[in-house]
């Protein structure tokens, strides 16, 4: 079995501006540069055969063109009683919603059962501890809700492996499709 994604890279010079925010809030368990990234599509666990199958529907969605999307501002993820993950936003934008749709719609053609929840596009932060002070986060978000980065161009996604460690997620990019 293997756990897929597909996924686009952030640029170093991104990275950097995210690291450097990466700090402050007790209770955050901050992800690293290697697992900073920008989610188009969670496939899950599949047997090689069935990757097989999406990995050539995806070459399918690689029909979009290049194309640019900024970060801006940051946030949380949670339900009324906790937030459990920080992120950082991203702007609206037709060409990315697009792709992620695309990625969607090749992994049913796959025989892959996606996730219902509508797609809100993101770089994960932090995964938080459920004993993570909600005040500290409050003052965390507004402390970086400024953050706006320069376009990031997007010439390729990638197709994403995820093995899950006691250290967190550890990837490795298993194919590359060129925009």
């Amino acid at each position: 079995m293997i756990r897929l994604f597909t996924a686009l890279s952030i640029p170093d010079d991104v990275a950097d501006t995210l690291e450097r925010r990466q700090s402050g809030l007790p209770g955050a368990k901050w992800r690293t540069r290697d697992q900073l990234h920008l989610t188009l599509a969670f496939y899950g666990e599949m047997e090689e055969r069935r990757a097989d199958d999406l990995a050539a529907e995806l070459s399918r969605a690689a029909t979009a063109g290049p194309f640019e999307f900024s970060l801006r501002g940051v946030g949380a993820f949670g339900d009324a009683h906790r937030s459990h993950s920080l992120w950082a936003g991203v702007e609206p934008n037709e060409r990315l919603s697009v792709l992620a749709g695309r990625c969607r719609a090749a992994g049913e053609r796959a025989g892959v059962v996606m996730e219902k929840r509508d797609y809100r596009p993101h770089v994960t932060l932090a995964y938080l501890k459920p004993q993570t002070n909600p005040d500290r986060i409050g003052a965390w978000i507004i402390g970086h809700n400024l953050l706006h980065s320069p376009p990031i161009r997007v010439d390729r996604f990638g197709l994403w492996s995820s093995v899950l460690t006691h250290d967190g997620s550890r990837y490795q990019l298993e194919q590359e499709y060129w925009l």
